[in-house]
């Protein structure tokens, strides 16, 4: 995997002081506000001194039922093509649910929501990645995202979910450490447990954020500094593997350059903390292999080593006598490719043995790609054949879209969520469009005022998003208007403007005439 450096998430509100910041190697845009044709003349004068630059994709929804939408994955191949990128990346998560696969309206939520760490889910969410990984030209790697919610029935740990993720398709992950520590005070989740299961070869790089607690719950709000905590999880992770990339994110309530560098110099302060842990662990390992060498009696080593040898070659004989592959073994560094390629093949007894027991509810053996070892194991047990990807499709799309009315169309919460969680996150979302929808159509606030946050949650309870943000905007102040609002003639008048100017096939004519002349031909096709 390329070594990426220290890099900072390239926002167009900081894209000046991203320029003069000593030390950045490298920068990561939003693939979807990004266009391949006219980049931004920030972003050109990076490339041109030799920054790297990665999109980062939002949109995607790989965890979602569907599969991956072709414009969607052929806009997101053109932005790396743009770029000059390494590889690209996006998140495990849904972002959209219903549709004909459930018969359902089509709904989207306009934010990442998680995936349920089911054996559905994973067989979906690698068949997702392999259509992604086609249809890119660079590798890609997938993100782990935060939650304020628990799936019921979770059958793995978020490390055994990213650790088959990534033995069964090869994928790269984007670990996301701030999202550790935003799972660990909502769902009670271990960080250092995750890294532990993790399988750190995989990593393509780090994302490190900020986010605020309030009422107990931790919202990952890439709008305020880095945190102690998420910093200790970053150490803890640079003791275990020295990751290729480490990214400072920050999405709003930019600060001043400054706290920015700050940040970045905490950062990298806490990555040097865990590489003298990294080597000081190395340092007693050697030294203790030394010690035991030397206080062996002689011959018992090779003694001992003969006997191993014979039994190794033993284990890895399949039942015709024919010796097995290193994949099949589950050896890493054996099954590894020479372009240093993620390991694909490593077991689920090295998984459960080394790797810890799965939550109560998991299965006794994965339906994935098993192929060797892994498939005779299946039938030697008696455990039934996989089943095709699309059942798991529709149990999966079922789910994600009873839960996706409940938190954006007020339908009843479903059997087995927190009550409690989903109405948070509910409101969480409904905020998050209000925030979005004022940046993608900034001219609302203005003429709405401080009516604006009101008037859209009102309308967000009753209207959910059925298409992106900008229709949303379109589709707010419609409603709106049609209820006689804003109250100030004025504003409405504005309003009105506004909207026609923009809900056309094409923006109206600035001239009073041909306006007119377009009003008189509506009223006389209207007779």
């Amino acid at each position: 995997m390329e070594r990426l450096g220290t890099g900072i998430g390239w926002r167009p509100e900081i894209a000046d002081a991203v320029e003069r910041m000593p030390g950045i190697d490298w920068v990561e845009a939003v693939a979807e506000n990004v266009c391949p044709g006219h980049l931004p003349d920030s972003l050109r004068r990076l490339r041109e001194r030799g920054v790297t630059v990665v999109p980062h994709g939002v949109s995607l929804g790989l965890g979602g039922a569907d599969r991956p939408d072709a414009g969607r994955l052929t806009a997101l191949a053109e932005r790396a093509e743009a770029l000059g990128s390494p590889l690209v990346t996006e998140h495990i998560a849904f972002v959209r649910a219903g549709g004909p696969l459930t018969a359902s309206p089509r709904l989207e939520a306009g934010h990442l929501l998680p995936v349920p760490r089911t054996r559905d889910a994973l067989d979906v969410l690698c068949e997702n990645v392999r259509i992604a990984q086609d249809a890119l030209p660079v590798p890609l790697a997938v993100e782990n995202i935060a939650a304020l919610i628990c799936w019921p029935g979770e059958e793995m740990t978020e490390g055994q979910f990213l650790y088959e993720l990534a033995d069964r398709t090869g994928v790269r992950l984007l670990i996301d450490v701030a999202n550790l520590h935003t799972n660990h005070v909502n769902r009670g989740e271990d960080p250092s447990k995750a890294l532990a299961e993790l399988p750190l070869e995989a990593i393509a790089y780090v994302h490190v954020g900020g986010g605020v607690e309030r009422d107990g719950v931790w919202h990952d709000s890439h709008a305020h500094p880095v945190p102690r905590p998420v910093l200790d999880i970053l150490t803890d992770l640079a003791s275990r593997v020295s990751p290729p990339g480490v990214l400072l994110e920050r999405d709003e309530n930019f600060p001043e350059p400054a706290e920015l560098e700050n940040e970045l110099g905490a950062i990298r302060r806490a990555l040097e903390a865990g590489a003298v842990e990294r080597v000081k662990t190395e340092l007693r390992s050697a030294a203790g292999a030394t010690a035991a060498q030397r206080t062996e009696p002689e011959g018992v080593g090779a003694e001992l080593f003969g006997e191993a040898d014979a039994a190794r070659q033993e284990r890895t004989r399949g039942g015709d006598g024919e010796l097995l592959g290193a994949a099949a073994l589950g050896r890493p560094s054996e099954a590894r490719g020479g372009d240093g390629e993620p390991p694909v093949g490593i077991r689920a007894t090295r998984r459960e043995g080394a790797r810890g027991e799965a939550p109560a509810g998991a299965g006794a053996a994965r339906r994935g790609d098993e192929t060797g070892a892994a498939g005779a194991t299946r039938g030697a047990f008696g455990l039934p054949p996989q089943e095709g990807v699309d059942e798991a499709r529709q149990r999966l799309g079922l789910a994600q879209a009873a839960l996706l009315s409940a938190l954006v169309a007020g339908t009843p919460v479903p059997e087995g969520f927190d009550r409690a969680r989903v109405g948070v996150q509910a409101r969480a979302l409904a905020a998050k469009r209000a925030d979005v929808v004022a940046k993608v159509a900034p001219e609302l606030p203005v003429i709405l005022g401080g009516e604006y946050r009101t008037a859209f949650l009102g309308y967000a309870q009753t209207h959910p998003m059925t298409d992106g943000y900008r229709r949303d905007a379109l589709t707010f102040a419609e409603h709106l208007l049609s209820t006689g609002r804003p109250g100030d003639t004025r504003a409405r008048r504005e309003l009105r403007e506004w909207w026609l100017e923009r809900s056309g096939p094409k923006p109206r004519s600035r001239r009073p005439v041909h306006r007119l002349a377009h009003a008189t031909r509506r009223a006389l096709a209207r007779r």
